[in-house]
């Protein structure tokens, strides 16, 4: 794997500040806000000075229960590729729900939403995975996210879940520390138990951010300073393995360039320190167990030879151990029927209806998972009941996070939306938002805020609605929207112009 070294997520309104960083030897860059044939001129001057530019996926969904989306993954290869990188990376999570699995209206979340560690959430989310590598240039690696809910009745840790990916796939890992230290607030699961379950010689790099607690919950907001918990849990991973890079990320909230630079270096010293980490009992006998069965040859998938490949020498491939290392004896038997039902390597080849690799066959995992899925969105965007061993406040809390999360992004796309509306518009779009769940992305969202407020008559203010009215009437263009009715739109458009 390539040494990536010191680097932090590159912001437009930080583009400056990280070109004029001391010790940058990398960036990572959301991969939906690039274009590849106008890349902002501070990633080419970067790129110009040798810096390794990441294209960071957070759309692609690979824990959803659909297959990933054909369009968005040749998306990310063409950053990919225009950017030169050495990979890209991606989530653990299922962003949107609904749709023909499950013969329901499609839903989007908005945000990564944790996926159940189940068998079949795994079966999928490895199929998912295995689709993406072979649609991409260069090798993936996929996130831990950070959860403010729990799925019920869940069959592994995350360690173990993540350890059976990648043995099944040889897919690399980003593992956020940040996101450790939220599981540990939110879900009361042990760090140092994550990590010594999880096969930290795939890890490509690490991510440490900000967030805060509140009301006993903690929120991965990355606009905040990392916190010691955060700093603690990277040297606790960096005497374990060291990590071939780590990236401080900040989104929101940005401070003085000077105070970056102080969590770069706090983050730099832990790496160099490699506190020692601690090992419960029950964890060195996981350890153990781990590199006892290092040894041992597994069926290799090519993506998993792929990546034992790019391994250091000294550092074994977890393509090259078997799943029992991560295995209680509650799961094993389970583990076992898993690992037989989806080697890639089936002596009968892909064509095989009984194969449990093809589609036909998966589907019934799938289509599991797009109801429980379905059913989780549709009570956090659209008010339905709470699926059954759901904590219902705690859902609450996740979908008011949800929510805010929307406003913030749509009156980022559409910054005329805050200033027309002034001190309302969050009010406005909360209760926008709780009669119309987003399906058709955040520009569609704004649009539909914007018509919803014209035909309650909304603002009050002439002035205001009249300039609402032609932000409106000029995004919305002379033709209706895909999808959108024609009697609706232009009743809109007369109601707009009539009371503007």
């Amino acid at each position: 794997m390539k040494h990536l070294g010191t680097g932090i997520g590159w912001r437009p309104e930080i583009a400056d500040a990280v070109e004029r960083m001391p010790g940058i030897d990398w960036v990572e860059a959301v991969a939906e806000n690039l274009c590849p044939g106008h890349l902002p001129d501070s990633l080419l001057r970067l790129r110009e000075r040798g810096v390794t530019v990441v294209p960071h996926g957070v759309s692609l969904g690979l824990g959803g229960a659909e297959r990933p989306d054909e369009t968005r993954l040749a998306a990310l290869a063409e950053r990919a590729r225009a950017l030169g990188s050495p990979l890209v990376t991606e989530h653990i999570a299922f962003v949107r729900a609904g749709g023909p699995l499950t013969a329901s209206q499609p839903l989007e979340a908005g945000h990564l939403l944790p996926v159940p560690r189940t068998r079949d959430a795994l079966d999928v989310l490895c199929e998912n995975v295995l689709i993406a590598q072979d649609a991409l240039p260069v090798p993936l690696a996929v996130e831990n996210i950070a959860a403010l809910i729990s799925w019920p009745g869940e069959e592994m840790t995350e360690g173990q879940f993540l350890y059976e990916l990648v043995e099944r796939t040889g897919v690399r890992l980003l593992i956020d520390v940040a996101n450790l230290h939220t599981n540990h607030v939110n879900r009361g699961e042990d760090p140092s138990k994550a990590l010594d379950e999880l096969p930290v010689e795939a890890i490509a790099y690490v991510h440490v951010a900000g967030g805060f607690e509140r009301d006993g919950v903690w929120h991965d907001s990355h606009a905040h300073p990392v916190p010691e918990p955060v700093l603690a849990i990277l040297s606790d991973l960096a005497g374990r393995v060291s990590p071939p890079g780590v990236l401080l990320e900040r989104d929101e909230n940005f401070p003085a360039p000077g105070e970056l630079e102080r969590e770069l270096d706090a983050i730099r010293q832990r790496v160099r320190t490699k506190a020692p980490a601690p090992v419960s009992g029950e964890s060195a006998t996981v350890t153990a167990t781990n590199a006892a069965t290092t040894a041992t040859t597994a069926t290799a998938t090519p993506h998993a030879v792929r990546a034992a490949e790019a391994a250091p020498a000294d550092q074994a491939s977890p393509a090259a151990q078997t799943t029992q290392a991560t295995q209680t004896p509650q799961t094993a038997p389970a583990a076992q029927t898993a690992q037989t039902a989806s080697a890639p390597n089936d002596p009968d080849g892909p064509d095989d209806p009984d194969d449990p690799d093809t589609p036909e066959a998966s589907s019934p995992a799938r289509q599991r998972l797009a109801l429980a899925q379905t059913a989780l969105l549709s009570a956090l965007v659209a008010g339905t009941p709470a699926p059954e061993g759901f904590d219902r406040a705690r859902l609450t809390v996740q979908s008011r996070a949800l929510t805010g999360k929307r406003a913030d992004v749509v009156a980022k796309v559409a910054p005329e939306l805050p200033q027309i509306l002034g001190a309302s518009y969050r009010a406005e779009f909360f209760a926008y938002a709780q009669a119309r769940p987003m399906s058709g992305g955040y520009r569609r969202d704004a649009l539909d805020f914007a018509e919803r407020l014209l035909l309650a008559g909304q603002p009050e203010d002439a002035e205001a609605r009249g300039r609402l009215t032609r932000w409106w009437l000029d995004r919305s263009g002379p033709v209706p929207p895909d999808g959108r009715p024609v009697t609706r739109w232009l009743r809109a458009a007369r109601f707009a112009l009539r009371r503007g």
